[in-house]
C-alpha cells in the first residue's frame, strides 16, 4: 500500500469514528431532551401539589377562626385572662365566651425577640470563625455539628432545658423572698429566661447557616482591597464583610424568627404553661424569672378535648392565622431580602469552599 493509500485509509477511518461518535452524540440528546420533557411536568405537577396544600392549610384556618374573629374583632388580641376565659369555656358552653389571647400574644414576642437578639449575637460570631478563622480541618467538622444541632428535635431540647436549664435557675437566681415581691404567681425555674435560653439555642444553627453563606457570598476583591490599604484583618471583618453581608444576615434572622414564632412544645416545657404578662415593675430579675405562655404552647396545651367545644377550636384557631400571618410575612420578608441580596452581589467571589 502506497503512502497515498494509507492516509486516504486513515481519513477514512478518523471520518467513520467520528461520523459514529456524532451518531451517539445525537442519539445521548435526545435521550435527554426526552427525559427533560417528562420530567418537566413532574416537577411542576409536585410545585403546584406543594402550594395548593399550603393553601388549603391557609383556608382551612383562617375559615375555622372565623367564629372567634366576627365575635370579639381585635380586640381578641388585647384582652387578658386566657386562662380563666378557658375553664369557664369548658365548663359552660350555652353562651358564647370572650377570650383574651393577649398574654399570649406577649408571651410570643417576648421569647421571640429575647431569641433572635441572643442568636443573633452569638451566631454573627460563630458566622465569622466558620467562614474566615477557622483552619480548614477544623471549619468542616463544626459545619456538620451545626447542620445536625438544626436537626434535632424540639423535645430533645425541651427536655435538656427542663432537667439543666431550670434547676439551675430555680436554686441559683429565684430569690428566697420572692413570695413577698410576686403573690399572684410562684417563680419554681419555668420562666421567660428558661424559654429564651432554649429557644436561642433552636434557632441558632439556621441563622449560623445562613450567616455562613452570606459572609462567603462577599466578594474576595473586597477583602483584599482593605487589606491592601493597611487595614487589619478583624478591622476588614468588621468594617467590609460584615456591613456588605448585612441583609443576608437580616434575611437569616428573620428567618430564625420565623421558626421561633411557631415553637411549642420546648416553651410548654419550660416557659410555665401560664398566661401571665412578665412586667418590668417588678424588677429586671423578677421579669426574666416570670413564666409565661405562648400561642403555639397554648394550642398544644389545651388539647383535643377541649378543642371539641366550638368557641374554644374557633379560639385555638385564631391563634393558629395569628402564627400563620407572623410565620409568612417573615419568609415573605426573608426571601425578598436575600434576593435582594443575591442580586447586589452578582459577582464571582472568587472563594473555593
Amino acid at each position: 500500500m502506497s503512502d497515498v493509500e494509507s492516509v486516504a485509509s486513515l481519513g477514512a477511518g478518523s471520518r467513520a469514528t467520528v461520523t459514529d461518535s456524532m451518531v451517539r452524540v445525537d442519539l445521548h440528546t435526545a435521550a435527554g431532551r426526552d427525559n427533560e420533557r417528562l420530567i418537566r411536568p413532574i416537577l411542576a405537577a409536585a410545585t403546584l401539589f406543594s402550594g395548593l396544600i399550603v393553601g388549603l392549610v391557609i383556608v382551612f384556618v383562617v375559615w375555622r377562626s372565623i367564629p372567634a374573629w366576627h365575635a370579639e374583632g381585635l380586640k381578641f388580641l388585647t384582652r387578658d385572662g386566657w386562662d380563666t376565659q378557658l375553664e369557664n369555656a369548658w365548663n359552660s358552653s350555652d353562651s358564647w365566651p370572650f377570650f383574651g389571647a393577649w398574654p399570649l400574644l406577649a408571651g410570643t414576642i417576648l421569647t421571640t425577640l429575647g431569641a433572635v437578639i441572643v442568636s443573633t449575637f452569638i451566631g454573627v460570631g460563630a458566622a465569622v470563625f466558620i467562614a474566615e478563622i477557622a483552619p480548614g480541618w477544623l471549619r468542616r467538622p463544626i459545619e456538620t455539628i451545626v447542620q445536625l444541632l438544626a436537626g434535632v428535635p424540639s423535645v430533645v431540647f425541651g427536655l435538656v432545658g427542663l432537667a439543666v436549664i431550670v434547676p439551675y435557675i430555680a436554686n441559683h437566681w429565684v430569690p428566697g423572698n420572692s413570695g413577698d415581691v410576686l403573690t399572684d404567681v410562684s417563680l419554681d425555674g419555668t420562666c421567660l429566661l428558661a424559654a429564651v435560653a432554649v429557644l436561642s439555642f433552636m434557632i441558632l444553627p439556621f441563622f449560623v447557616t445562613v450567616a455562613v453563606d452570606s459572609l462567603r457570598a462577599v466578594p474576595r476583591s473586597y477583602l483584599d482591597g482593605g487589606l491592601a490599604l493597611g487595614m487589619t484583618r478583624w478591622r476588614t471583618i468588621t468594617r467590609i464583610q460584615i456591613p456588605t453581608a448585612m441583609p443576608g444576615l437580616l434575611a437569616g434572622i428573620m428567618l430564625a424568627a420565623a421558626r421561633a414564632i411557631g415553637e411549642a412544645i420546648a416553651i410548654s416545657m419550660v416557659g410555665g404553661s401560664l398566661a401571665y404578662v412578665p412586667n418590668l415593675v417588678h424588677g429586671p430579675l423578677y421579669f426574666l424569672l416570670e413564666p409565661l405562655r405562648t400561642m403555639a404552647s397554648a394550642i398544644v396545651d389545651t388539647g383535643s378535648d377541649a378543642a371539641d367545644v366550638p368557641a374554644i377550636a374557633a379560639a385555638l384557631f385564631a391563634l393558629a392565622s395569628v402564627l400563620l400571618v407572623f410565620s409568612l410575612t417573615l419568609s415573605l420578608l426573608a426571601r425578598w431580602v436575600f434576593t435582594a441580596y443575591n442580586r447586589r452581589l452578582n459577582v464571582d467571589t472568587g472563594r473555593h469552599v
